[in-house]
């Protein structure tokens, strides 16, 4: 039971104190939070995980190749 009243206490003081500031101040902070936000949308739904499958998949490119050209690479990296 104490949770659910400390909820309702919680709950009840940010209306109130939403309820209390001008309509100006409140535009002001909306604005203000959305000018700090300048995340590119893919990485804040997802995170990271587009940048590592983005990394893994420049790897995978150079798999494509036939094993001739892959095997070259590979001598002529050593050679230098």
């Amino acid at each position: 039971m104490a949770k659910s009243d400390d909820f309702i206490k919680f709950i009840t003081q940010r209306v109130v104190t939403y309820m209390e500031t001008p309509e100006e101040t409140r535009r002001e902070k909306k604005m203000e939070r959305k000018q700090r936000t300048n995340e590119a949308w893919i990485t804040k739904w997802f995170g990271l995980l587009p940048l590592s499958l983005s990394m893994w998949a420049k790897t995978w490119g150079s798999f494509t190749k036939p094993l001739w050209k892959r095997a070259s690479l590979v001598v002529w990296r050593r050679a230098r």
